[in-house]
């Protein structure tokens, strides 16, 4: 175990709780040891008296906060302490040495409160915080004269040090507080639209996150191809489901790598089933061609992959062309996805296929025949669709 494990530590907590409670022992140590810095300052100028013990105080509550907390599993103690602490023990602080001008703006530090308030409750929470903030720095100007007539004898350049460490510092700590979260939220944001990008085409990614709205596309032509395993349930039976997991990861992402060479959009995995797109969300004059020569590569990429307790993996693949519509479905859970008469044949030419084979609907055909070698099957009866002539893609032309 580490420290984010260790303090406050409850086996329910969730991931999100036990980050808060690791933030809230870093700020609370670090204004603790602060504490003892800035006694130890003042005790250098001011000697022992209340100028000094405040910031000690400081320390002892914050850090007896901590205690509580780890005691209690509960971290909103040592929040909660901290804040109120940075709020009021500065304002005490300034007060007692004098004026504005006389601490030094001690109060800089007391902006830290309300900082601090946006680390670990919502912005409508955090008002109150910075709420009674603007009313300690309303006193302090207001009763400005009273405190400088009542201060501590400092000289000018003890004024002029106190002045440029408390802005400087305090400064220094919000524009780190600041650079984190910034840093985080981009951080967070690249992450969400990376994920964005692998569920969605980079096309159409942009205009949901603009506008939400429903996004569907009518396209006069583009090829769908199917690939399904052939026997997957005997033989993932055999096998550890780890193991089996792990062999059909290493075949997907040979397909992966290929959509990807090629610049086609991969629309979904169920299971053992993968399915392809080419023209789609951006047309192409040679969807049938991309398409084709990708089927051909998948096929020679399982030739590749090795088998495993003597079995190899053979696959069923279906490719057609012609009109169909893409687009978003889910409100919650997004979907990038094709429909129409073509969608449903190319998966009829994977299921109604044979092993190790690619057959090609008439569309594909039509656009492809002057470029590929392709075999006739002949008639076949194709469920739901009836009789109807298909062909096997058997290579290019060109090799």
């Amino acid at each position: 175990m580490n420290i984010r494990t260790i303090f406050a530590f409850d086996p329910y907590d969730t991931e999100e709780i036990r980050l808060e409670k690791f933030a809230t022992f870093l700020v609370a140590g670090s204004c603790s040891l602060a504490g003892i810095v800035w006694s130890a300052m003042y005790y250098l100028f001011f000697g022992l008296g209340l100028t000094t013990a405040l910031p000690l105080a400081f320390t002892i509550l914050v850090g007896s906060s901590l205690i509580v907390s780890h005691i209690s599993k509960n971290h909103r103690y040592a929040i909660y302490t901290q804040i109120i602490c940075i709020i009021y023990i500065t304002a005490f602080i300034q007060w007692n040495i004098g004026g504005v001008f006389d601490s030094g703006f001690v109060l800089a530090w007391a902006f830290l409160g309300p900082i601090c308030a946006l680390m670990f409750f919502p912005v409508k929470k955090s008002i109150i915080w910075f709420v009674l903030y603007l009313i300690n720095l309303v006193i302090t100007v207001a009763f400005n004269d009273f405190f400088t007539s009542h201060s501590q004898a400092v000289t000018e350049s003890v004024r002029l040090i106190f002045f440029i460490t408390n802005l400087s510092v305090a400064s220094l700590v919000v524009f780190i507080f600041a650079g984190y979260y910034v840093a985080a939220a981009k951080r967070e944001r690249e992450k969400a639209n990376k994920l964005l990008l692998n569920v969605l085409p980079k096309e159409i990614a942009p205009i949901l996150q603009e506008n939400g709205e429903t996004i569907a596309d009518s396209y006069e032509s583009a090829s769908v191809l199917f690939a399904d395993m052939i026997g997957s349930t005997p033989l993932f039976t055999s096998m550890e489901p780890s193991k089996a997991v792990d062999w059909l990861n290493e075949v997907f992402s040979v397909f992966d790598r290929l959509v990807e060479k090629f610049g086609l959009e991969k629309i979904r995995t169920i299971g053992d089933n993968y399915m392809v797109a080419s023209g789609v969300p951006t047309p192409r004059k040679d969807h049938a061609q991309v398409m084709a020569q990708l089927a051909l590569e998948m096929v020679d990429g399982l030739k590749s992959i090795p088998a495993r307790n003597g079995n190899k993996m053979e696959f069923r693949l279906g490719i057609n062309s012609g009109p169909m519509v893409a687009g978003v479905i889910g409100k919650t859970k997004f979907h990038y996805d094709v429909w129409g008469d073509v969608v449903n044949t190319a998966a009829r030419m994977e299921s109604h296929g044979e092993a190790g084979k690619i057959q090609i609907g008439p569309g594909t055909y039509d656009l492809i025949k002057g470029e590929f070698i392709c075999t006739p099957r002949g008639v076949i009866d194709v469920k739901g669709k009836g009789s109807m002539q298909t062909w096997f893609l058997e290579g290019s032309q060109s090799s």
